[in-house]
């Protein structure tokens, strides 16, 4: 799959895409885990801000 989500982020209109990895904490058992989300490049910043 990570193939796919590079290929993509390589061709032309896909320069405008930022992949962004979140981590998240379970709250049942404390544990942690990781999100993985394309984004616009715009929209990276609101993106991170929300929780």
């Amino acid at each position: 799959m990570a193939k796919k989500v590079v290929a993509t982020l390589q061709s032309s209109s896909g320069k405008e895409y930022a992949k962004v990895i979140r981590m998240t904490k379970s709250p049942k058992s404390g544990a942690y885990a990781f999100s993985e989300t394309t984004v616009p490049n715009e929209k990276v910043q609101e993106f991170l801000s929300k929780r």
